[in-house]
């Protein structure tokens, strides 16, 4: 659940001018760090990580993921239509048309490609990605620019940081079964691409941040944290999943 595209080169807001120390970014990052902690311990990124993860859990995990990016593309895109200046408006929009077709494709071919047993019934949202969806396709619509982007960072930062042990694992996988079928793919979770796109992000939130009210500060970290959330019940999901009621 993490997009990426070209680095964000504002003179006035790049990478290498974030202030080093007090970032609002990393109080939301302390203030989740129980929520993270269970995320890190979770069955299911355990299991991915060490090949060990059933085929049917992970083709639930890539369908679900794929449902969560058509939505989370479009939450992105109402941030970048909210967004304070053409660069911030940019990065967002790149990373939403990213998330629409570059992520999409990589999933559809994982779906199609005959290493994953046949999906045996109609694809629709677990309980767990309509909820997330639906919740950061609302913020971006109707809350102001800093909650909205507040809400829609997790998915890049967390994602990227348990990429990196996740792609560890699967490597260790790969040495001893080349022809894992899925390890591979899990090795891209520690791209270069992600790690940029977090810090890109990282910079614009607290630019945000640094220009809102205390009031929309406080909403920025429950965005924030709420978002943390349905990072942690999306994964887990996966492996433990929640069956609708019957229709």
């Amino acid at each position: 659940m993490a997009t990426t595209q070209p680095a964000y080169n504002s003179a006035e807001n790049s990478v290498a001018t974030a202030p080093s120390t007090d970032r609002f970014t990393d109080r939301l990052w302390a203030e989740t760090k129980v929520l993270r902690e269970s995320i890190d311990s979770l069955e299911f990124l355990r299991r991915l990580g060490d090949g060990t993860l059933p085929l049917d859990a992970f083709r639930t995990y890539i369908e679900q993921d794929k449902l969560y990016l058509e939505g989370y593309s479009k939450a992105l895109s109402l941030v970048a239509a909210h967004a304070p200046d053409p660069q911030a408006a940019g990065f967002w929009s790149n990373s939403a048309s990213t998330a629409a077709t570059v992520e999409s494709a990589l999933h559809d071919g994982l779906l199609t490609g005959g290493i994953l047993p046949p999906g045996s019934q109609r694809l629709e949202h677990s309980q767990a990605c309509l909820g997330y969806v639906s919740y950061l396709t609302a913020t971006a619509a109707t809350a102001p620019y800093p909650v909205s982007a507040a809400a829609v960072l997790p998915c890049f930062w967390i994602y990227a940081e348990v990429g990196r042990d996740l792609a560890a694992s699967a490597r260790e996988v790969l040495d001893t079964d080349p022809s894992h079928p899925y390890a591979q793919w899990v090795t891209t979770y520690d791209a270069p691409e992600f790690h940029e796109s977090v810090a890109q992000a990282r910079v614009l939130v607290d630019a945000a941040a640094e220009a809102a009210t205390e009031t929309e500060r406080e909403a920025m970290s429950e965005a924030f944290r709420i978002a943390s959330r349905y990072e942690l019940m999306f994964w887990d999901s996966a492996l433990h999943q929640q069956p609708w009621p019957a229709s």
